[in-house]
């Protein structure tokens, strides 16, 4: 690691967390080759409940938190999610990521009444072909345009995500057009994380960082679809203002982080006290060895994300190799060795 002297940058301070992401379950109705929680068809008995899940929600609203995702796994696939979403609703923006497979009208009703903010609905691909292979579930791709569709008939809006992968590239544009045919407000193009089943699929499913740029450039949204995405100048070091805790109840920053921190157990202590873990703070500080000016300039943090930039260097302060401005060489198709050496292009 660099010294400290040598490090730059440097993030917003913040006393408590804007914006928790709340990774319900470890369970799913779908097998998908981009799962990062490496699912189970069954919820573990370790998996917190939903009175558990009430109570720390409150801690986090205590704090001050504005913000609430919840994601899994799928929470649908654990009925008392429910419960959770209507308790954080009326006092944060409350999203819920989901495959929108088990959602017909009256689940999609139900969430509306209960005041769910948003739906972001994970689409693998513009085709059944192309999503099913990824999800390892036939019809899966039919179920989840028949739940986007329940979704906005109960008047929610809906947000589409796809993992950017070697399978789904070619498909970028035809899926904007497709979110935006289904009243979708916005699509969200992912990067790729080496975790999960992500990871041990990685050869298979992973691009060349030009490659990827590529595809980015080349969309174009139709009239009145938002486009997201988290690749130069886009890339933020976004660390300062998260707190995420898994479904065992184990405080992480980030669902991005699942596999490389743990702050504590927020059911044996306040997440407060998780906080202020030294890494979880030195990751908040947002020091860095480099950082792209460009993104920079537009996210108003510097390095880029800590999960990939740990990933492929096995450093927290180091570049994140998904930044063009800050690659360097690696080549995103290649994990890193036992030693933690990144692939050379």
């Amino acid at each position: 690691m660099s010294g400290a002297a040598d490090l730059v940058g440097g993030s917003p301070p913040l006393h408590r967390p804007m914006k928790v992401t709340i990774g319900f379950t470890q369970s799913c109705n779908l097998d998908c080759r981009v799962c990062y929680a490496d699912c189970t068809r069954e919820p573990s008995p370790r998996e917190l409940d939903g009175a558990t899940w009430i109570g720390l929600l409150d801690q986090f609203f205590e704090a001050g938190v504005i913000s609430v995702m919840i994601e899994g796994g799928e929470p649908l696939h654990r009925p008392e999610v429910l419960e959770v979403i209507a308790h954080a609703a009326p006092r944060a923006m409350t999203r819920l990521r989901t495959n929108a497979t088990l959602v017909d009208d009256a689940m999609a009703a139900r969430l509306k009444r209960i005041g769910l903010g948003d739906a972001m609905v994970d689409l693998l691909g513009a085709t059944a072909a192309t999503h099913d292979a990824l999800t390892g579930v036939a019809g899966s791709f039919a179920r989840s345009i028949a739940g986007i569709r329940a979704l906005r008939r109960a008047g929610l809006p809906v947000t589409v995500l796809v993992i950017m992968n070697r399978l789904n590239h070619g498909e970028l544009q035809p899926l904007l057009e497709l979110a935006h045919a289904e009243g979708a407000e916005a699509v969200g193009v992912l990067r790729p994380y080496p975790l999960g089943r992500m990871r041990r699929d990685w050869a298979e499913l992973s691009l060349s960082l030009d490659a990827m740029m590529a595809a980015i450039a080349a969309l174009a949204p139709p009239a009145g679809l938002r486009l997201m995405q988290s690749w130069h100048p886009n890339d933020a070091n976004c660390c300062w203002q998260m707190a995420a805790v898994n479904a065992y109840g184990r405080s992480i920053g980030c669902m991005y982080l699942r596999e490389y921190v743990d702050y504590g157990d927020v059911t044996t202590m306040p997440f407060l006290q998780t906080w202020e873990d030294p890494l979880y703070r030195r990751l908040r500080e947002g020091k860095v060895e480099a950082s792209c000016g460009g993104c920079a300039s537009t996210q108003g943090t510097h390095g880029g994300c800590r999960s990939t930039a740990f990933a492929f260097h096995g450093r927290w302060e180091a570049p994140d190799p998904f930044d063009a401005g800050l690659n360097g060489g690696v080549d995103l198709r290649v994990l890193p060795d036992a030693g933690g050496t990144p692939g050379a292009a």
